[in-house]
């Protein structure tokens, strides 16, 4: 059994030129691709990405339709909490308290 050899620099150098020459003469071998293969993948290309396109504008409508439908319900929100705001009287002022006690006493006094 051969003991392992550290490959040198050289080596290393000559097996990865061998590799890059042999991945080139791969590449060329290959036959150019068919125009009617050319033609359907961009086809189908052009087909996928329309339909990508709708779904985003379909989601994107959605998305719009969600935030007027909050914007809404926060707008009645707040007109709601307004009109609760101005139902509820106002508190009396120190005048108008002075007013009502000085009224109680008065009564009390023409009680007696």
């Amino acid at each position: 059994m051969k003991t392992y050899k550290d490959p040198s620099f050289q080596d290393r150098i000559g097996s990865a030129a061998e590799a890059k020459k042999k991945a080139l003469d791969k590449l060329r071998s290959k036959p150019p691709m068919d125009e009617k293969v050319l033609a359907e993948r961009q086809a189908a290309r052009l087909k996928r990405e329309a339909a990508d396109a709708e779904k985003r504008a379909a989601k994107k409508a959605a998305e719009q339709a969600l935030k007027e439908e909050q914007a809404a319900a926060a707008a009645a929100k707040a007109a709601e909490e307004a009109a609760k705001a101005a139902a509820v009287p106002a508190p009396p002022t120190e005048a108008e308290r002075k007013a009502a006690r000085d009224a109680r006493y008065a009564a009390r006094k023409n009680r007696k």
